[in-house]
C-alpha cells in the first residue's frame, strides 16, 4: 500500500516568515510561469521580493495565510482589504496537494465572513485557470508595469454570496 501524502496545514504570517516567502515567491514565479512569461518578465516580477523588509511590510499589511506541508511553509495568500486576492503563491515542489485550493477556500471562507459579496483577483496567466475551476470569471484584461518590463493578466471575480438554499426560509 503507498504512503499517503501529509495533509497541508495553514496558519497566520509570522514576520520571521518573510525569507522563506521571499524564496516561495520567487521559485513560484521562475518555476511556474515559463509558458506565460519571458524571462526577463519573470525577473522583474520576482523582483517584488528583492527588498525583504518591504516585501515582509507587504505581507503584514494583509490578512495573510501560510500553508505548511509537515510543518514546513509550501505556500501562502493574502486578502488586501475585504475583498480582493493579493498574492497566492505555492512553491514548485508543493504544486497539485491541494496547497493553493486550500488556501484560496481558506481567504473565500475570511472574506465572507467579513462582508465581501466578491472576491476578486488579478490572475497572472498560469493561474488563470485554476481560478476559473474554482468558479471565477474573467472581467478584463490588464498590462501592468514592473521594472520596464510589461505582464498582462486578468482581473477575475467570484461571487460569494449565494441566496439561502431551497426550502430554508430567509
Amino acid at each position: 500500500m503507498g504512503q499517503a501524502l501529509p495533509k497541508p496545514a495553514l496558519r497566520p504570517f509570522l514576520g520571521e516568515d518573510t525569507p522563506v516567502l521571499a524564496a516561495i515567491f520567487a521559485a513560484s514565479i521562475e518555476g511556474l510561469t515559463g509558458d506565460d512569461y519571458n524571462e526577463a518578465q519573470q525577473q522583474a516580477w520576482a523582483s517584488a521580493a528583492d527588498d525583504e523588509e518591504q516585501f515582509g511590510k507587504r505581507l503584514a499589511s494583509e490578512l495573510t495565510l501560510i500553508a505548511t506541508l509537515q510543518n514546513s511553509p509550501v505556500g501562502f495568500a493574502s486578502l488586501k482589504g475585504v475583498d480582493h486576492i493579493d498574492m497566492l503563491y505555492v512553491h514548485p515542489s508543493a504544486v497539485g496537494q491541494g496547497v493553493a485550493s486550500m488556501l484560496c477556500e481558506a481567504l473565500e471562507k475570511l472574506a465572507g465572513g467579513r462582508g465581501a459579496k466578491s472576491l476578486t483577483v488579478d490572475a497572472s496567466d498560469n493561474a488563470q485557470e485554476f481560478f476559473l475551476k474554482r468558479g471565477y470569471v474573467g472581467m478584463q484584461r490588464n498590462t501592468v508595469s514592473i521594472n520596464g518590463e510589461w505582464l498582462a493578466n486578468t482581473t477575475m471575480q467570484k461571487m460569494l454570496v449565494h441566496g439561502p438554499a431551497p426550502g430554508v426560509p430567509k
